[in-house]
């Protein structure tokens, strides 16, 4: 996944950066627990701060993915500790990290030991009626179109493809199908600039694309559907990753990837949106910085699970 992201040639500096950033190919490799069904992430990410800077981050382990074994975000400017972080809750149990940055080499680390997901053991997923407020209240927001999934562009070729009059599931599933047969995964085949409609025409993308493809279709045949972001091990090479989600009849998430690089069940949420633009793993908000590297890692102990395309899967 070549490196992507508002304002990553920008010499101003001030934008987003979403997965797809460079990754650094000589990062060191972690090391997982052992433990079967534990998770562990990592993320580094290296900036050259200008001039005085706030960086916004959304990289560590949501508040829902499992629980917490250890965990440790560190923030560095030319060597020095910054002790002034603010940590931010964000929809669907995000966490934001706020940086001011003075001018200089900005240095930022996490890692996480995160428990098994709750189904791993055989336990039941919770149903997520979102932080935001009812699955009533989801089910009207996540149904508009977005920036990234202009579903209303895509109503008459969805409806003649996957219909509407089948369960929620079925035409998920189709939908799912059609990306993963139709769409070709294809590193740096697409920009920041492109949205859903942009994938559908070319044929190819990543799994940005492919995430964004498949919010879109399923909003333009009246399911919803939304973006996130997640820690994927098994995921090669290895990067930041994107499924989407769909809510059922019951007020139920699970999560679909047609691109298929990583079994579902050892996913560890990040952030969740309506596309891309809510889960940029950082932005510049203000001031000159841009990003030199990053590297991530995540792996899961036990060995991974198999992945079944066609099993539903809830990321907690």
């Amino acid at each position: 996944m070549r490196g992507v992201g508002w304002g990553s040639g920008d010499p101003g500096g001030v934008g987003q950066y979403m997965m797809g950033s460079p990754i650094d190919p000589h990062r060191t490799p972690v090391m997982d627990s052992g433990e079967d069904g534990v998770r562990v992430v990592t993320c580094d990410l290296d900036f050259a701060v200008v001039e005085p800077s706030e960086i916004v981050l959304q990289v560590m382990a949501s508040r829902p993915a499992g629980p917490v074994r250890t965990e440790r975000f560190t923030a560095h400017s030319d060597g020095a500790a910054l002790t002034d972080v603010t940590e931010l809750a964000g929809p669907n149990g995000a966490r934001v990290q706020v940086v001011p940055a003075p001018p200089g080499r900005l240095v930022l680390r996490y890692r996480g030991e995160i428990g098994p997901a709750p189904g791993r053991s055989g336990g039941p997923l919770r149903v997520d009626d979102g932080v935001e407020g009812s699955a009533a209240y989801e089910r009207l927001v996540y149904r508009r179109p977005s920036r990234y999934c202009p579903s209303d562009h895509l109503v008459g070729f969805a409806v003649a493809e996957f219909g509407i009059g089948a369960s929620v599931r079925h035409r998920v599933e189709s939908i799912t199908g059609w990306i993963r047969d139709r769409i070709g995964y294809v590193a740096g085949s697409s920009s920041v600039h492109d949205s859903a409609e942009d994938t559908l025409l070319t044929g190819m993308g990543t799994c940005r694309d492919f995430a964004h493809l498949g919010v879109a279709l399923c909003r333009a045949v009246g399911i919803p559907a939304r973006f996130a972001a997640v820690y994927a091990p098994g995921l090669s090479p290895m990067d930041f990753h994107a499924v989407f989600e769909t809510m059922d009849e019951e007020g139920r998430w699970y999560a679909h990837d047609a691109t298929d690089l990583a079994p579902r069940s050892s996913m560890v949420r990040i952030v969740t949106g309506r596309d891309a633009a809510d889960a940029a793993f950082a932005s510049v908000d203000w001031g000159i910085a841009v990003l030199d590297g990053v590297t991530v890692t995540a792996t899961v102990g036990g060995g991974l699970p198999v992945g079944d395309p066609s099993a539903l899967v809830q990321l907690p």
